[in-house]
């Protein structure tokens, strides 16, 4: 079996070609090959196979891909050597966490063997008639183009650096077969590769040396000046020193100097090559980044092990996250592992000046560090980075391309043959890199706690850290985790050691939130000034965005809540997020969703204040707030479409809130978004928007009551009601005094439930709502019953029903007819059956689920009060069902406390107990205060065990 990629892409089983079927199939498969042994993700499949504008069924033709060639290598599975017993198996082309993985032995692909022969020669002592011979053997492994066929700017990059590494195994190979005597065959070989490739010059030298060792003095003359021409007139330079050298020893007819050897020398034999070491000052004090060192490791010794043309790493973050702290510090911890030496550029490609370093600039300077005279360095930048990749092979040496800008002006600096390393950070994600460059993305985030700790105890001492963790946790969450805030808190500290660092924990909370803290006289360590450079670099549009976000409360938000905040389509903002996310400005934390860390949000909150306030910032506003409140409202009337209703104003334009289509879904958009909802109320009652502070409260009452978030529900209706007060709007007070009842009742406050109940009938009353006066009234009766006062219940609920009655509100009537029931049961009276069977059949009619779970728990419970106990469990086990459903913890607790009940009235104990326990768990998770009577329960129940 052989995988084949220096020439047209095959796969041969006992030297037949197997079928690998359509193009965009062999090129998943030479994507997998060319990156065997190693995942793959699936979006660096599409961008390397489809490039930047693939299908919109992408996914779904990569799948299909895939199966067709795990197809096709099954058709090889079994011994790989042909031998019945070599115990081998076929490749595996597997799929995992990771993306794809073509796992396969390297020496049955012509790539990697070609790759581990030129490797051997390079790194081991040999005869030169040995290195001839291994040499021969890996440029016969070439086929013609290497992945003929393919197209794509990938391809066209992986070929390009193939080209490269047989160049360099023809010179290597050229030198050795010159010095056995094979000067004929380097003549044969050379011709053509030099007619193909005019400009290499070390190819024209070793033809001029092998004409000339075979006495064709003129042809070596001939071919001194064809290259000299071709250097004059597509480069602007003059052959090199090398070139010169032999064309003025043929002119003498002397012997040529000997070649500069392009593998390594005997040993004992002087260096020729400098040892450039340009990596800056490693940080004092670094600590953390275990996980990202880690990473970095591993791709080193998948690199050793897998040598490749160039393996790349890119580190992303955010600005002062400390990209280059992590790797000019791993480049010291691994520069022995490279003796080839270390180089470093500052690209600038976020600098404040605007002025980037150009690929020419860096090649330039990379030159110099490499020891090529300044009469030597070609005037082209093609000419210059050929140069330089030429002056890189057969060397390991580290190359670190520090702050750049995007992959373009990295690509050029990226060496071309086996044994370097490059890693490149990036306030981008340099995702071009990722997908052509086949490079090991690594994302760096904030800190953790842990590690913030230890950096300020590097920094200050672990004593002084020690003798105030309360002050250092303060430090720690001012500073959002981010390093170079905390470098300079802790550099402010380190000034003033007689300080406490309460005193400078107090500093940073007196600046409330903003940048203050963080700005000094040096650009470099000013927080504010870091961040500038990246806002400074983002299209208008994405700039816009970054300001408005500065008005968003937080703590994310989804892709729709931007498209409202800009006034923008979610089409339009779709790719200013993605250019806002690149920057590393914000973060896509889960899939839709985004955020921002403290001190970037505080300093989009400084760009949003630049701003104009009428046409900007206020309207803005208006569009996210509507957005929040209307998708809400609707998505509340899904949970309970029959409470007493509310109509807010119609959007502001441009606001476009989301769409939910049944109950499930208004629930999970709910459980995502009720953090950003609780700050919205806020943020609409601090900015004077009082009616939105209401009405989003009100929105958030049944999500809230359901799950079990009394103390967020009592917080938001409190904040509803001075809203709706400053209004003055009594139907918004009256829905406040009602969502602040329900939470004082749950909280095991029924006097202060009563109390608000009160005001809320008689504020109902004034605005004419009759169902919100029913409801109310409902309400009320629940608050005597935990009083045991059921005489005074029966006028509430009869007045409820005439209520309902008269507003046509038949959902209402069968909550009447339920709670009837209930109190008919409390007596043991078996008209409440009549009630239950009534309330159930206009439940059921209405398709009012959470009402029909209410009805089966109240029939439920009177047929325990007359003794079935048996139908009573059957009644709370479809109660259950259907309160699971709709995600109803508190109910569903309170069923499973009757169900309790009858499994211990008709004797089952251990069922009963299971019961409570499961209960006691749902009201210890909720901290309700009916958690304790069930906690007796069960305590009395042991007591009174055999």
């Amino acid at each position: 079996m052989e995988f084949l990629l220096l020439g047209p892409v095959e796969l041969r089983v006992a030297g037949r070609s197997v079928d690998l079927g359509s193009v965009k199939q062999r090129m998943v498969l030479a994507v997998l090959l060319v990156d065997a042994g190693r995942w793959v993700a699936a979006e660096t499949l599409i961008d390397r196979v489809w490039g930047e504008d693939p299908p919109a069924q992408v996914r779904t033709s990569l799948y299909a891909h895939i199966a067709r060639n795990r197809r096709a290598l099954a058709g090889t599975a079994g011994p790989v050597d042909g031998t019945a017993d070599s115990g081998a198996t076929g490749p595996q082309l597997r799929r995992g966490p990771g993306g794809y993985l073509l796992d396969v032995p390297p020496d049955r692909v012509d790539l990697y063997r070609f790759r581990s022969l030129v490797a051997q020669v390079r790194d081991t002592v040999l005869t030169d008639v040995a290195r001839v011979a291994m040499l021969r053997e890996a440029l016969g492994l070439w086929r013609g183009e290497p992945l003929a066929g393919l197209s794509g700017d990938w391809a066209a990059r992986t070929r390009e650096g193939l080209r490269q590494q047989r160049i360099d195994a023809v010179m290597a190979w050229a030198d050795a077969e010159l010095r056995v005597g094979g000067h004929a065959e380097v003549i044969s070989a050379l011709t053509g590769l030099v007619a193909e490739h005019p400009l290499v010059e070390p190819l024209a030298v070793a033809l001029m040396r092998a004409f000339q060792v075979a006495g064709r003095g003129p042809e070596a003359l001939a071919c001194y000046t064809v290259l000299q021409k071709r250097l004059a007139l597509e480069l602007g330079a003059d052959p090199g020193a090398e070139a010169q050298q032999v064309h003025q020893a043929i002119v003498r007819g002397e012997p040529a100097p000997p070649a500069a050897r392009s593998t390594p020398p005997p040993a004992g034999a002087e260096p020729r090559q400098t040892f450039p070491a340009q990596l800056p000052l490693a940080a004092r004090g670094f600590t953390g980044r275990e996980g990202e060192l880690a990473q970095l490791d591993g791709i080193l010794a998948t690199a050793a092990e897998r040598p490749a043309a160039v393996v790349v790493s890119a580190v992303s973050g955010t600005a002062g996250v400390g990209k280059t702290a992590l790797a000019v510090h791993w480049a010291h911890r691994v520069a022995d592992r490279f003796p080839g030496g270390q180089l470093y550029v500052n690209l600038r490609g976020f600098d404040p000046s605007g002025v980037a370093v150009t690929p020419d600039q860096a090649v330039r300077g990379f030159l110099d560090a490499l020891g090529v005279p300044g009469e030597r360095v070609p005037a082209d930048l093609e000419a210059r980075v050929g140069l330089y990749r030429s002056l890189l092979a057969g060397r390991r040496i580290l190359v670190v391309l520090d702050n750049a800008g995007d992959a373009e002006q990295v690509r050029p600096l990226l060496p071309g043959t086996a044994g370097c390393l490059a890693v490149v950070t990036s306030r981008n994600r340099l995702a071009g890199l990722v997908a052509a460059e086949g490079a090991h993305p690594i994302a760096l985030d904030l800190l953790s706690p842990a590690e913030a700790r230890d950096l300020l105890a590097h920094r200050l001492g672990a004593h002084r850290v020690a003798a105030e963790p309360v002050a250092v946790e303060e430090i720690i969450t001012r500073c959002a985790r981010l390093p170079l805030a905390l470098a300079i808190a802790a550099a402010r500290a380190a000034t003033r050691p007689a300080v406490p660092l309460a005193t400078l924990a107090g500093e940073l909370r007196a600046a409330d939130g903003g940048l203050e803290a963080f700005t000094g006289d040096d650009p470099m360590t000013d927080v504010r000034t870091v961040f500038s450079w990246s806002h400074h670099a983002l299209s208008s549009g994405a700039a816009r965005l970054f300001a408005l976000l500065g008005l968003h409360p937080g703590p994310d938000f989804s892709a729709p809540a931007a498209a409202s905040l800009t006034g923008l389509t979610l089409h339009q903002v779709r790719p200013l997020l993605a250019e806002l996310t690149r920057a590393h400005l914000i973060s896509e934390h889960a899939p839709g969703r985004y955020t921002l860390h403290d001190l970037l949000r505080a300093y989009a909150a400084e760009q949003a204040h630049t701003l104009d306030a009428d046409t900007e910032q206020h309207p803005a506003v208006h569009r996210m707030l509507d957005h929040y409140l209307h998708t809400a409202h609707a998505a509340d009337h899904l949970l309970d479409p029959h409470r007493a209703p509310i109509t807010p104003h119609p959007p502001h334009p441009g606001a476009n809130p989301e769409q939910t289509s049944h109950p499930a879904q208004a629930t999970a958009w709910f459980t995502v978004e009720h953090p950003v909802l609780l700050a919205a109320v806020r943020q609409a009652a601090d900015a004077g928007l009082d009616a939105h502070a209401w009405q989003l409260a009100w929105a958030l009452t049944t999500y809230l009551h359901r799950c079990g978030r009394w103390h967020e529900l009592l917080t938001t209706q409190r904040t509803a009601l001075h809203a709706a007060r400053r209004l003055p709007d009594e139907s918004g007070q009256a829905h406040a005094h009602y969502g602040l009842a329900l939470a004082y009742r749950a909280l095991g406050r029924p006097d202060d439930a009563h109390t608000h109940l009160d005001q809320a009938l008689e504020l109902f009353r004034r605005v004419a709502d009759p169902v919100g006066q029913a409801f109310t009234r409902i309400k009320i009766t629940w608050v005597l019953a935990e009083h045991d006062r059921y005489e005074e219940t029966g006028d509430h609920l009869k007045q409820a029903l005439e209520l309902f009655r008269a507003a046509g509100h038949q959902v209402g009537q069968a909550k009447v007819l339920n709670n009837f029931g209930w109190y008919q049961a409390v007596c043991g009276d078996r008209q409440a059956l009549t009630y239950c069977e009534q309330a159930l059949d206009l439940f059921k009619a209405c398709g009012d689920l959470e009402g029909e779970a209410c009805a089966w728990d109240t029939y439920g419970y009177a047929h325990h009060r007359l003794g079935d106990f048996r139908q009573a469990m059957s009644c709370y086990h479809h109660a259950l069902e259907l309160l699971r459903g709709l995600g109803s913890r508190l109910d569903e607790a309170e069923v499973l406390a009757h169900l309790a009940e009858s499994h211990h009235a008709a004797g089952e104990t251990d069922a009963a107990r299971d019961t409570w326990q499961h209960a006691l768990t749902i009201l210890d998770d909720l901290d309700h205060p009916d958690a304790e009577k069930i906690r007796t329960k069960l305590r009395h129940r042991d007591q009174h065990l055999p």
